[in-house]
């Protein structure tokens, strides 16, 4: 029985022995981590020093981009040294400040997602009353919201696992996960599994049904409104769609994988599906800098020099 302030470090089990080849996914990996660094900045600074720029619409994009490079952050440096040593093993406070930055990205963004939502569901279904409705002000609310309550509940979350007898240093999975570590336990788990339950509750499906409510309203109205109406929802709610996807299809997985038996899956796919996320820090920038006409009419005169 070894106690959680005593285990000095986790093994994690799911990397697999690649020989040569893992300076080849090295470079693969750092060359995606350095396009997620300059797409997010590219972004960040496009919205910041563009004065037409600055309304709620971009405000929250520059928040989603944001939470790109801190997720982003959080894994791919992680996942670089993984991947060059022949040893994997990661220290119990770097475990933990790993699981405390991955599930406040994905919170983060997951009520970012929420409230782009909302201001879209606000933009199409009331267009004449948006500016009363969405002010600079519960714009700038909105996003403390959802930065602060993230980072508070975790912290929570974090202070219970920290507490618990555990009896084992294993983890089957290529970073470290709260539940994983849960499931090392001797001692009662009861407190610890109801609040993950309440905090997957509160932070991942009211914020789906928000959004589910958002959309089936702006079908609504897409349905029954002219074919301008149905064009302005398609362009700026396209990308978020597409977003959203994207993030919830890992979300899910990733809780699937901790909650049920997944050794009937082939190792590679499993540890390309545990990363899966990685790829939203990346998807984000690009999607909406190709499909919003607006930053990308600007990114262009920024990179070609264009007056």
């Amino acid at each position: 029985m070894v106690n959680s302030t005593e285990a000095s470090y986790f093994i994690l089990t799911a990397y697999s022995d690649t020989g040569v080849f893992k300076y080849l996914y090295f470079l693969i990996i750092l060359a995606l981590y350095i396009c997620i660094i300059g797409a997010n900045m590219l972004l960040i600074v496009v919205i910041c020093v563009n004065r037409s720029l600055h309304e709620p619409m971009y405000l929250f994009l520059c928040s989603l981009f944001v939470n790109e490079l801190y997720g982003s952050t959080g894994s791919f440096p992680f996942l670089l040294v993984q991947i060059l040593s022949d040893i994997h093993t990661v220290s119990a406070p770097l475990c933990f400040l790993q699981i405390y930055s991955v599930y406040t990205y994905v919170c983060v963004e997951c009520f970012n997602l929420t409230v782009m939502s909302y201001d879209r569901y606000l933009a199409i279904c009331y267009p004449l009353q948006y500016n009363t409705y969405m002010t600079s002000n519960k714009a700038s609310f909105l996003i403390t919201v959802s930065w602060l309550f993230p980072f508070l509940a975790i912290v929570v979350m974090i202070s219970l696992s920290v507490s618990l007898t555990l009896c084992g240093n294993i983890i089957n999975k290529v970073y470290c996960g709260n539940y994983f570590i849960v499931k090392l336990a001797c001692s009662d788990t009861r407190v610890n599994n109801i609040y993950g339950l309440f905090n997957t509750v509160i932070s991942i499906i009211i914020p789906l049904l928000l959004i589910l409510y958002t959309y089936m309203r702006i079908l609504r109205v897409c349905f029954s409104g002219s074919k301008q109406t149905r064009q302005k929802a398609l362009s700026t709610c396209t990308p978020h769609l597409a977003s959203l996807l994207n993030f919830f299809f890992g979300v899910f997985f990733q809780i699937l994988q901790s909650r049920f038996d997944m050794s009937s899956v082939p190792n590679i796919l499993s540890v390309l599906l545990s990363y899966y996320l990685s790829c939203q820090p990346l998807f984000t920038p690009v999607l909406y800098g190709l499909k919003m006409s607006k930053i990308r009419i600007i990114c262009k005169r920024l990179l070609y020099g264009e007056v």
